[in-house]
């Protein structure tokens, strides 16, 4: 088994905590199965996942209407954590899920290879975008004292 490929340090990745909010407004929606996503709207998508009552597909709002999908859902900004995340990192999501969560905002973590990625309410981008600035500032604050201490 190789080493995991990223940070996988719960205090480090909230210290270094930097995000990027993309432009676009993002939804959801779903495409029952066996009936895949239209083949150009799935080469356009920002995620495809598969589950047993059908797939499911992330793509932009304009993206969405343009291929005409009906029944589209939870229109939202993403948000990208920054930092290189090990896949095998324990609680860096549940913790900005639950800061969000504290402010009664839902959140729906995705997970990349290198990266998490937060889709956030529309509306709300900003105050999501606060509350992770706070808890990075809060994170890197305690790491500096302990490096003093």
């Amino acid at each position: 088994m190789s080493a995991p490929l990223g940070e996988s340090s719960l205090g480090a990745l909230l210290a270094t905590l930097h995000t990027t909010m993309h432009p676009s407004t993002f939804v959801f929606s779903t495409f029952p199965l066996p009936s895949p996503p239209p083949a150009p709207l799935k080469d356009l998508a920002q995620m495809v996942f598969k589950e047993a009552e059908g797939t499911t597909l992330i793509t932009t709002l304009q993206d969405a209407e343009s291929h005409g999908v009906q029944g589209y859902t939870f229109p939202c900004r993403m948000i990208t954590c920054e930092v290189h995340s090990s896949l095998e990192a324990v609680g860096f999501m549940a913790v900005i899920a639950t800061r969000l969560a504290q402010k009664g905002m839902g959140v729906n973590p995705v997970s990349g290879f290198f990266h998490d990625h937060l889709f956030v309410p529309l509306g709300r981008e900003e105050q999501a975008l606060q509350c992770l600035e706070e808890l990075a500032k809060e994170n890197s604050n305690m790491s500096k004292g302990e490096e003093a201490g």
